[in-house]
């Protein structure tokens, strides 16, 4: 989740520590905001299409408060690209319900309360509601994407679930993995983000008539920036705050996810600091957050997390010099600009 952007001190920091100016959310999305309200229109009307007794789940689940950031990639993508259509949207449509049927699942699997400043589906109505409602929203994702008379949006889409679906297993049979390495970590974040932000590329790509080439290219560059998005979410979960992230924090720690800042303590810290961070990770408590913070902090593992945030959103940046107009670069540009500045904004309470 990105940095709330009600914070002037932490616009202020962004700004100085970021030589690029930081461009807010609804500047970068003013000029797809009609789109962005279609498809806000379109999940809403998919309310009615799930059984009367399931509405209130449906409804729940499909108008939250989230900043749409894959259709916002869509429409994006789709500008850059010529010009964006109904097709567009419901493919926008299809790709944030896939987005949100993980987010219920993922609530269950991490016990987490809070999700886009509310309550989760799974708090409101228990576990065993959330896993089939989730089911039922992968479903209904599917179907409507049948509905193409195409069938290669349909595969896509469901190939697409897949690979997200097995990262997340991938992921939670690397719970209180201690030797999980860098190379497995990004992995299991290529797939379990980084795919949905690059089918929403490539399939933005594919109904604006692309080429092969910058189909790939869209699609590369959304792999890298949605891997290089997980990572810096990985981060707020552990150096943010719950004000900023918009849900419950410490999931990861709670869990024993190996992100990668404790990736990089565990390479970094000595011996003695490996042995006491596997022996919090495995009999995790509250009361041990404190002590991971402040030997994250003390071995200064922020940077390097920083640095390979960077360098993901520069991969990304480098994919756009194959699009057909220098307008479209410009406007997925400013998507990475922003990302930038949200980093920077969180690094800003690092070095302070």
């Amino acid at each position: 989740m990105f940095v709330a952007e009600s914070k002037p001190a932490d616009a202020t920091a962004a700004q100085a520590e970021s030589p690029a100016p930081a461009n807010p959310w609804k500047q970068i999305v003013e000029p797809v905001e009609p789109f962005l309200e279609a498809v806000s229109r379109g999940l809403a009307r998919e309310v009615d299409a799930f059984d009367p007794a399931l509405k209130p789940y449906a409804e729940y689940a499909l108008t939250g408060n989230g900043k749409h950031l894959r259709p916002a990639l869509v429409a994006l993508s789709a500008n850059a690209m010529g010009k964006s259509n109904e097709d567009h949207v419901r493919v926008a449509v299809i790709i944030e319900m896939v987005h949100l049927a993980t987010l219920v699942h993922d609530d269950v699997m991490d016990e987490a309360e809070i999700r886009r400043g509310r309550l989760t589906l799974a708090s409101n109505w228990g576990n065993d509601i959330a896993v089939l409602f989730g089911d039922c929203l992968f479903a209904h994702a599917l179907r409507l994407a049948a509905s193409f008379p195409t069938p290669e949006i349909c595969r896509a889409v469901a190939s697409a679930t897949n690979t997200v679906c097995s990262g997340e297993i991938l992921q939670n049979r690397n719970r209180s993995n201690f030797q999980l390495t860098r190379a497995e970590y990004f992995r299991i974040m290529e797939m379990k983000t980084g795919e949905l932000f690059a089918l929403s590329c490539d399939l933005a790509a594919l109904l604006a008539g692309a080429s092969e080439l910058q189909r790939d290219a869209m699609r590369r560059f959304g792999m890298a920036f949605g891997t290089a998005y997980q990572i810096f979410d990985d981060c707020l979960d552990l150096f943010g705050t719950e004000a900023q992230a918009g849900k419950s924090l410490g999931t990861d720690l709670i869990k024993g996810k190996m992100t990668l800042p404790l990736i990089v303590l565990r390479e970094t810290g000595g011996t003695g600091v490996r042995t006491e961070l596997e022996q919090l990770l495995k009999n995790w408590e509250p009361g041990s957050f404190p002590r991971v913070a402040g030997l994250l902090r003390e071995h200064h593992c922020w940077t390097p997390a920083e640095q390979t945030i960077h360098q993901y959103v520069d991969s990304a940046r480098r994919c756009l010099t194959a699009l057909p107009n220098s307008e479209g670069q410009v406007l997925l540009g400013r998507l990475a600009d922003y990302l930038e500045a949200q980093v920077a904004a969180l690094g800003a309470g690092q070095r302070s």
